[in-house]
């Protein structure tokens, strides 16, 4: 059994977060919870560990030997705690299957979800990115986190991000002295072919063994990290792109309620079809207290007129212009 099998599901996914991103911050605000929050969250797991995950001061952030250690092990945890929540939720009735690509996290949204829909679970599918389109037409999926580009006949696809490439070089490498680099850069570099996401990690264990350098998406980098290896934004190459697809013949009311949480609206948006009914309530009691205003205001203005015969006479049946009083004037 793993020494870090002890460690609670959401404490291992705030901790993988963090490690991901190397940015304490960033990974506070992809989780929706405060900075200090996390930190005193990591410094209570580190504590009883009775180890430091983190390099101390290191600016940036740098994970220690027992941090890449963990979070090897968290991934594999994570995963087997996502399929046995899978599990219970292919039992469960109306539940939404949604499918994600490697690169791609999705705990976000499935968190907003399981907060705003309890009774309707989400069964989350992890997809190898040459099985994204497969598993859509095949209806093993209902939608798909998927990465363009895609056959998109009759698909409807939301594109949602995009993804800086990046350069994966050995950490001896002269390129790991820049934070960036341009193509022009790469061009006496032995470059290996990178196109399949699916082999990323054979791909990079030749990065190691110096067959040649390789471009892959920044998530990709990530999710293959290793202590013998650096990655640098590459500015002049092709952005790869993340998008949210479905069949659409079978579009209905769940698929449509993700698309607003992975979209970020509100939980009573009207472009959602939970918050459709609200509007009209709302217009309704508006309509009542307009209604109620108008009303008020013409018995105001009733009460405000005067009879025709305590009316002044004057030109036309107007009344009197009132009378100006005389203006005093001080002596200088």
């Amino acid at each position: 059994m793993s020494r870090f099998s002890s460690i609670d599901v959401e404490r291992l996914r705030w901790f993988t977060a963090v490690a991901e991103e190397l940015h304490f911050a960033r990974a506070a605000k992809a989780l929706h919870i405060s900075r200090q929050r996390l930190s005193h969250t990591v410094i209570e797991l580190e504590e009883e560990l009775g180890t430091k995950l983190f390099v101390p001061g290191a600016a940036p952030t740098q994970l220690t030997d027992d941090g890449r250690e963990l979070l090897r092990e968290a991934r594999e945890l994570l995963v087997l705690a996502e399929s046995a929540s899978q599990e219970q939720a292919s039992d469960a009735p109306g539940a939404l299957r949604i499918g994600f690509v490697p690169g791609v996290t999705v705990s976000k949204w499935t968190r907003i979800w399981s907060e705003r829909f309890p009774e309707t679970p989400l069964q989350v599918v992890a997809l190898a990115a040459a099985d994204q389109l497969p598993a859509l037409r095949e209806g093993r999926v209902d939608m798909c986190f998927v990465r363009l580009p895609i056959d998109r006949d009759g698909l409807s696809a939301i594109p949602l991000y995009r993804e800086l490439p990046v350069v994966v070089v050995p950490k001896e490498h002269p390129i790991s002295l820049f934070t960036e680099v341009g193509l022009a850069d790469l061009a006496e570099e032995k470059m290996q072919d990178a196109g399949d996401i699916d082999a990323a990690g054979v791909i990079l264990e030749m990065v190691v063994a110096g067959v040649g350098q390789a471009i892959v998406p920044h998530s990709i980098a990530r999710l293959h990290a290793r202590r013998d290896l650096v990655y640098r934004t590459v500015t002049d190459a092709p952005e790869t792109e993340i998008a949210l697809a479905w069949p659409t013949e079978r579009t209905n009311d769940l698929t449509e309620e993700f698309v607003g949480v992975v979209r970020g609206r509100s939980e009573r948006s009207s472009r959602s079809p939970s918050g459709q009914s609200q509007p009209t309530q709302r217009s309704g009691a508006a309509q009542k207290s307009g209604a109620a205003q108008k009303s008020g205001a013409a018995k105001k203005a009733g009460s405000a007129k005067k009879p025709a015969a305590a009316r002044k006479p004057g030109s036309g049946g107007k009344p009197a212009a009132a009378k100006k009083k005389p203006v005093k004037r001080r002596g200088r």
